[in-house]
């Protein structure tokens, strides 16, 4: 399994309230079907961040493309792929 970094840059802040809740119940699901390592908002308003977990870049980028947030233009979407590294005490 490999990790991709999915940055939703905000561009339309309306939408994004329209498609806030379609998008929380998207990464609820994707949570549940174990395709979603870690998730989270930037405190700037900026934008967020989601790692999904996938065999592929093109499973990855089908998946972040499906957020209602991508879908609906409200926020832009740039999928890298994340080589983790876990700090050690």
């Amino acid at each position: 399994m490999k990790y991709f970094a999915a940055y939703l840059r905000m561009k339309n802040l309306e939408k994004n309230n329209t498609y806030r809740q379609q998008h929380v119940d998207f990464l609820v699901e994707k949570e549940n079907e174990g395709k979603i390592f870690a998730r989270g908002r930037f405190t700037d308003g900026e934008g967020g961040l989601v790692i999904y977990m996938a065999g592929s870049r093109e499973e990855a980028l089908k998946l972040a493309e499906s957020d209602p947030y991508v879908v609906s233009g409200a926020r832009s979407l740039e999928l890298n792929e994340w080589d983790m590294k876990v700090a050690r005490k």
